[in-house]
């Protein structure tokens, strides 16, 4: 029953962008199915097989090592803070400037921009998808929103509206390396590890589906020299960890604001129940009004409310909100529930990502701006719909 479930929400998900498509004749159907068939191919090999298993516990048990010493550097700084009750900015952001020193260290030696490389070209070559589009969604699974734009500046003012569309889809459907041990202190490794592969090809599918755009083979090429950072050794470490830094605060500050208002808008909604006689709150509100796409995706009904309001605090705030409401109920969630909902929380897909991406580009290419700017919701249901679609991928498998 939970199999069929799983299979219908899939239907429905991209029925969506289907029924919404610029132009349905330019759909390529099979580059979907082979991307289709790549993803229930991951997730099979991640969570049904016994080599599967392995690599994950390996992958999380190296990233444990790492988020240990990301907190030996916090401890040095903070004089032992880490080992109070759980410090949430000490104990999780920080760890980001850790991280993204790694990164940065990877992308100097040419590790990064090699890898990116043969995934793009594997990507394009399985799928026939332009190789523009492939390799951003190949870098988009280690760089950030904002900086994946950098490695294809020379390509922005070349972009059509639907190729823009597909690259800043792919870009909010995504989530940042350097943030990647962050989300694994605070949901399952497994789930972060497999939603990685996932959304990178679930925003092609979708973007593919919305907004098909056909490329020329002559103007199929890709210009990869601004991949690798440049720079000798120290300045290229100094200015990723300052980079690291920059998102821990940025990120800080978004959550002190974000849930602040979060208990003010609680405040007003309990202040107007109180006088008509119900009591309720904006997290209870979000949770009736997602409840339907949480039983879609075969979370049990008992279950839907609570994550409901977890997927709609994610999309009208951020992952890290959603996050720390996650792990105040997982005592009470089945195994299935924690696994679909965290999954679908490792993306950027939420109404803050729009104005980020705009900006970025802005800096980059003012009139490409604009015209990220005009797709709006479309741009926003792009990524959420992608975010859906890797969770009902993973749920076909718990």
């Amino acid at each position: 029953m939970l199999l069929l479930l799983n299979l219908l929400a899939i239907i429905i998900i991209l029925l969506i962008p289907y029924l919404l498509s610029s132009d349905r004749k330019m759909i390529k159907y099979h580059s979907i199915v082979y991307m289709l068939i790549a993803q229930v191919l991951i997730t099979l090999f991640m969570f049904k097989t016994t080599v599967g298993r392995m690599i994950i516990n390996f992958i999380s048990s190296i990233f444990e090592v790492l988020i240990n010493f990301g907190l030996e550097g916090v401890s040095f700084v903070f004089g032992g803070i880490t080992d109070s009750p759980f410090v949430f900015f000490f104990n999780v952001l920080l760890i980001i400037i850790f991280f993204s020193a790694m990164l940065g260290i990877l992308n100097f030696l040419g590790i990064l921009p090699w890898v990116i490389r043969i995934v793009g070209s594997g990507v394009s070559a399985i799928t026939r998808l332009p190789k523009l589009e492939s390799f951003n969604a190949s870098a988009s699974m280690v760089f950030g929103q904002s900086e994946v734009f950098l490695a294809i500046k020379d390509h922005l003012d070349d972009l059509d509206k639907a190729r823009l569309y597909t690259i800043s889809a792919s870009a909010m459907s995504s989530v940042s390396a350097s943030i990647m041990g962050s989300y694994m202190t605070m949901v399952p490794a497994q789930y972060v590890l497999a939603a990685i592969p996932l959304n990178m090809l679930s925003g092609l599918i979708i973007a593919t589906i919305l907004m098909p755009s056909e490329v020329k083979k002559d103007d199929d090429t890709i210009n990869l020299k601004n991949v690798q950072e440049r720079g000798n050794f120290f300045e290229v470490l100094s200015d990723s960890i300052m980079d690291g830094a920059k998102i821990a605060v940025i990120v800080a500050a978004m959550l002190i604001g974000y849930i602040a208002l979060m208990s003010a808008v609680n405040s007003i909604i309990t202040f107007i129940g109180s006088g008509v006689g119900i009591d309720t709150s904006l997290q209870e509100i979000l949770g009736f009004l997602f409840s339907p796409f949480a039983i879609l995706l075969g979370i049990p009904v008992a279950e839907s409310v609570v994550a409901g309001s977890i997927m709609g605090t994610k999309l009208v705030l951020n992952e890290f909100v959603a996050m720390t409401q996650l792990q105040e109920v997982v005592p009470d969630l089945s195994e299935r529930t924690i696994g679909i909902i965290s999954t679908f929380l490792i993306s950027f897909a939420n109404f803050s990502s729009i104005g980020i991406i705009a900006g970025s580009v802005k800096a980059l290419n003012e009139r490409q701006s604009k015209v990220i700017s005009e797709f709006g919701f479309k741009l926003l249901l792009g990524a959420t719909l992608a975010s859906l679609l890797s969770a009902a991928m993973v749920g076909l498998f718990l």
